[in-house]
C-alpha cells in the first residue's frame, strides 16, 4: 500500500539531499519518479532542485493554486508508470495541496515523499507542514545540530549584521546568508534580543 511521508527538520539538515538520494535510489531499481518543487524557490534556476553539497536534478514547478493530482494524472498520461512522488520544500504547499497528496497516495496508489521545514522563523507551522503533520501517513524528523552542540529544532531569519529578525513575511527565500538553525532554548534567547553574539557564532560556524 503506498503511504505519505512527510519528512521535515529545520534548515540545512540535508532535506534536499535525502529526496535526491531517494530519486536515485528508484531510478537504480528502473522506476520513474516525479520530483515537485515550488516556484517560489528558484536560488538554483527554475525547476532545478538541488542540494548544498552539489546534487541536482530537474522538477516539475507548481504555483500556489495548481491541482497536483491533475499534475500527477497528465504526468501518467505523457510517460506512463510512475513509482513515486517527491515534493521538495513542502512546506510552501497550501492546504488543498497536501489534500491532494493524499489522492495520489489513496486514489493512484503512488507513495509520495515531501520534504521540508516544519516552523517558520517565528516559530509557527507553515501552511503546508501543518497538513502534512495532520494527514501523513509517516513522519520523519532528519536531525541538524545547533552550534550549542544541542539538537536544531527552530529556525532564526536574520538581517545583515546577523541579528534576529522577528517580523516581516513568512515566506523570504534565502540560504545560510539569511537563517540559522537552532535549538528551542537559543531561539527564545536569540528571538527575545539576548543572544545576538552567539547568532554570530552561529552563522560563522555554520
Amino acid at each position: 500500500m503506498a503511504k505519505l511521508y512527510f519528512y521535515y527538520s529545520a534548515m540545512n539538515a540535508g532535506k534536499t539531499t535525502t529526496l535526491l538520494q531517494s530519486a536515485h535510489n528508484y531510478h537504480e531499481r528502473g522506476m520513474r519518479t516525479l520530483i515537485l518543487t515550488p516556484r517560489l524557490d528558484d536560488r538554483y534556476g527554475e525547476g532545478v532542485v538541488a542540494s548544498r553539497i552539489g546534487l541536482k536534478a530537474n522538477g516539475r514547478i507548481f504555483e500556489r493554486g495548481d491541482d497536483l493530482l491533475a499534475m500527477t494524472h497528465s504526468d501518467l498520461a505523457a510517460n506512463g508508470a510512475l513509482n513515486c512522488v517527491l515534493v521538495d520544500e513542502a512546506q510552501f504547499l497550501s492546504k488543498s495541496q497536501v489534500w491532494q497528496l493524499t489522492e495520489i497516495v489513496d486514489v493512484l496508489n503512488i507513495p509520495v515523499l515531501a520534504y521540508g521545514l516544519r516552523t517558520d522563523f517565528r516559530g509557527e507551522l507553515f501552511e503546508g507542514s501543518q497538513y502534512l503533520l495532520a494527514w501523513a501517513d509517516s513522519f520523519t524528523e532528519i536531525k541538524t545540530i545547533c552550534h550549542t552542540g544541542r539538537k536544531a529544532t527552530m529556525v532564526v531569519r536574520v538581517d545583515e549584521h546577523g541579528r534576529a529578525v522577528t517580523q516581516g513575511p513568512q515566506v523570504e527565500i534565502g540560504g545560510n546568508d539569511r537563517y540559522v538553525s537552532v535549538s528551542r532554548a537559543e531561539f527564545k534567547k536569540i528571538t527575545s534580543g539576548e543572544g545576538r553574539i552567539e547568532l554570530k557564532q552561529a552563522e560563522l560556524a555554520l
